[in-house]
């Protein structure tokens, strides 16, 4: 099955290396370029694209600012962040604002191909350089106030359930979990599945940034 991609950003030999790198693949077709937020919003309300690869700063309406209206509308296009700025708060607020992955654009070309994949497939990833550091280290600093939506129904997770979030949030892959848990990468899929609906949240990056927000994994601790 193809990906359907959208590339959104305001420099335009930026946004057409990466449409060259996206259109080569096999598996992967651009179907729509952004030069800024307010045309990538129009391009994936009319074209529903599977990923949106999205700058954070932008003319007018910022990448932010389009995740968040994505999130709002329920679109399941799901959001790959791709940045300059290696800097806790926008990687922080992007998750928050629904994006499925972080990516800064020093990332190698494979890897860049690759999280656009793990994306579509609803899998969230961040750039290696700021997983834990990220995570961990921000939320310690600026606990957030209410507590996270879906903290409170954390004690309807099973046991199983709880040890896969706790991994989710170390920023394990589905095979890596199911390598560390002994169990097939189906079961973990389905685990994650449940663990989203009954924490009622998008995806990944939200759920894992809800266990530590909420205390289930303590920062630093599994450094």
């Amino acid at each position: 099955m193809t990906i359907r991609v959208v590339v959104a950003d305001d420099q335009e030999l930026v946004r057409s290396g990466f449409v060259m790198m996206l259109d080569v693949q096999p598996d992967l077709e651009v179907v729509g370029e952004a030069a800024d937020g307010d045309e990538a919003l129009a391009l994936v309300r009319a074209l529903r694209p599977d990923v949106l690869v999205l700058d954070i700063r932008m003319p007018g309406t910022d990448g932010i600012e389009v995740a968040k209206a994505l999130a709002a509308e329920g679109s399941d296009c799901r959001v790959l962040v791709l940045t300059t700025f290696d800097v806790d708060e926008y990687v922080y607020d992007a998750l928050y604002a629904g994006a499925g992955g972080f990516l800064l654009k020093t990332v190698r070309r494979d890897d860049f191909v690759h999280a656009v994949r793990v994306v579509a497939a609803g899998e969230a990833l961040l750039s290696p350089s700021v997983t834990r550091r990220l995570i961990s280290d921000y939320t310690r600093r600026l606990p957030r106030t209410p507590p996270p939506e879906g903290g409170e129904r954390l004690g309807t997770l099973t046991t199983r359930e709880r040890e896969t979030l706790r991994c989710l949030a170390r920023g394990l892959s589905n095979a890596e979990i199911a390598a560390l848990l002994v169990v097939t990468e189906h079961t973990v899929k389905t685990h994650v599945s449940r663990i989203l609906t009954k924490l009622g949240l998008r995806d990944r990056a939200q759920a894992a940034i809800l266990a530590y927000e909420s205390g289930l994994v303590v920062p630093g601790a599994d450094a």
